[in-house]
């Protein structure tokens, strides 16, 4: 801070007069005084950052986790929900006197349109009884009570279209189905239950009383996830046993990409042209939209986190720089005595608090990015941040920096220097 002597001419002799003299807080003065209190406790300084730090890092890293999980969302949307259509059987809703909905060569049917990978039919088992799975027959020894472990009938057609991943075995085809052969195939998680480890022994579990061979199991599936916790049968078996569905019969269909919806709209009438309004397709929904909607909710929920984040880095950043002023009250009455004004003290403050929240925001822009390539990297995505974000973060520190310095620096600057001499 420096001075510089204001004359003025004198009333009685014209000799010139000085006054007093005017303090001078140039750009240098404030750099200086600024780095001097930061350095002056430099384990406070780094604290009083950290709040900048964790909260424009968390703000770079939700934005770019969101970014990156979001081209994610896409991928999957294209490559599965825009390949998948379901189709119901609602021929009791239409006519209470209607049979089954499906024909009894509903797959060959729906393998016969353009654009059609995959397609099958299949219900969930109801049982009169309390039929149960049974790793063991009834009465033998070790059978207990069984496993209550749902059963699907399927057509081979479906497990083709839920392009599962296979621990053991195989899936079951036409020739087994049309055979009418008891076989099954069961989730990885289900075998287990059932204290089934190998199918080198061809393994047999009971429903009911009924033997099944257990041809495959399954570890993973990318279509109908519920097909993990099933013991899965073919149609014509379940049918021979137990009788066909009254109800809640579907297809599972997987097409080509950009064929969903020409097949929603024609399955109907091609699987039951007599009646087609006893099936209703339902088409993918549109990825756009779902892409859209999903996107939008991630980034308010992690926009809200960050924010958040950010408000207590300004509450820490005032609090110890409002700690500081109280410290420092006697500094503040020497320099005020010496002809500082209020306005340079309040600049000093706010430089510090500024300059720390930037090197927060630098910081914590690194931090931040480094995260979202790491989470990428661990799960063999695609990092993406967008490089608005990075550039924005160290600004937004600076800006939080201030805005948390303001008050402090009012109070600095109010402070008397007879009042403060006195401490």
């Amino acid at each position: 801070m420096s001075r510089r002597g204001v004359f003025r001419r004198g009333a009685r002799d014209g000799r010139p007069e000085r006054s007093v003299p005017a303090s001078v807080f140039g750009l240098r003065d404030l750099v200086t005084e600024s780095l001097a209190g930061m350095l002056q406790r430099p384990v406070r300084s780094a604290l009083t950052s950290l709040g900048t730090v964790l909260g424009v890092g968390t703000f770079v890293a939700v934005l770019g986790l969101t970014a990156t999980a979001s081209s994610q969302i896409d991928a999957r949307f294209n490559a599965l929900t825009a390949t998948e259509v379901t189709i119901e059987d609602i021929a009791r809703e239409q006519d209470e006197f209607a049979g089954p909905g499906f024909p009894d060569d509903a797959d060959r049917r729906m393998r016969a349109l353009a654009g059609v990978r995959h397609a099958g039919v299949y219900w969930s088992v109801r049982f009169d009884g309390n039929e149960s799975v049974r790793a063991a027959p009834i009465g033998a020894a070790g059978s207990g009570d069984g496993e209550r472990i749902a059963v699907l009938a399927a057509s081979p057609g479906v497990l083709e279209a839920a392009a599962p991943t296979l621990t053991e075995g195989r899936i079951y085809d036409d020739y087994a189905s049309r055979a009418e052969q008891p076989v099954a195939v069961i989730g990885s998680g289900i075998a287990e239950r059932l204290g089934i480890t190998t199918l080198e022994t061809s393994p047999a579990l009971f429903i009911g009383d009924q033997p099944f061979t257990v041809v495959g199991i399954i570890d993973d599936v990318e279509r109908k996830p519920d097909l993990l916790l099933s013991v899965v049968v073919p149609t014509t078996v379940a049918e021979s046993y137990w009788g066909p569905p009254d109800e809640g019969a579907k297809m599972l269909v997987a097409t080509q990409l950009g064929a969903a919806r020409q097949v929603a709209r024609l399955a109907p009438t091609a699987l039951r042209p007599d009646h087609p309004e006893y099936l209703r397709a339902v088409p993918p929904p549109d990825p756009r939209a779902l892409r859209g909607n999903v996107s939008a909710d991630l980034n308010q929920l992690f926009l809200l986190l960050a924010a958040i984040c950010l408000v207590i880095g300004a509450v820490g950043i005032a609090n110890t720089t409002l700690v500081a002023v109280l410290e420092r009250t006697g500094e503040i009455g020497l320099r005020r005595a010496l002809g500082a004004r209020g306005r340079h003290v309040t600049f000093q403050f706010l430089t510090e608090s500024g300059a720390l929240g930037a090197l927060g925001g630098l910081v914590g822009t690194s931090i931040g990015t480094i995260a979202v390539v790491t989470v990428a990297v661990i799960r063999d995505w695609t990092p993406v941040v967008h490089p608005g974000t990075v550039a924005s973060a160290p600004a937004l520190g600076l800006v939080t920096g201030v805005l948390a310095g303001v008050y402090p620096a009012w109070r600095a600057a109010r402070i008397q220097p007879v009042e403060a001499l006195r401490r």
